[in-house]
């Protein structure tokens, strides 16, 4: 499958999300504070585990756009 903000690439459960909802890596990096590392790391790494705090920061940022997103997607 092709998308526009996928680009075909295999994606964590999160990078699928966000990818269906339209948000960019770029937008949650602003919004949360987080290295773009991180972010893509969130996206694209499906043996990453992130932090309390990163999840945190990046549920805020994603309160701001009015969307939210399950636990179950950052494997906590």
């Amino acid at each position: 499958m092709f998308s526009f903000f996928g680009l075909g690439k295999s994606r964590t459960k999160f990078g699928s999300w966000i990818d269906k909802k339209e948000i960019t890596q770029l937008e949650i990096e602003k919004l949360s504070g987080l290295s773009r590392r991180t972010i893509s790391r969130l996206c694209n790494d499906k043996e990453y585990r992130p932090k309390f705090s990163t999840v945190t920061k990046i549920k805020k940022a994603l309160d701001k756009l009015g969307e939210s997103v399950p636990d179950d997607y950052f494997h906590m």
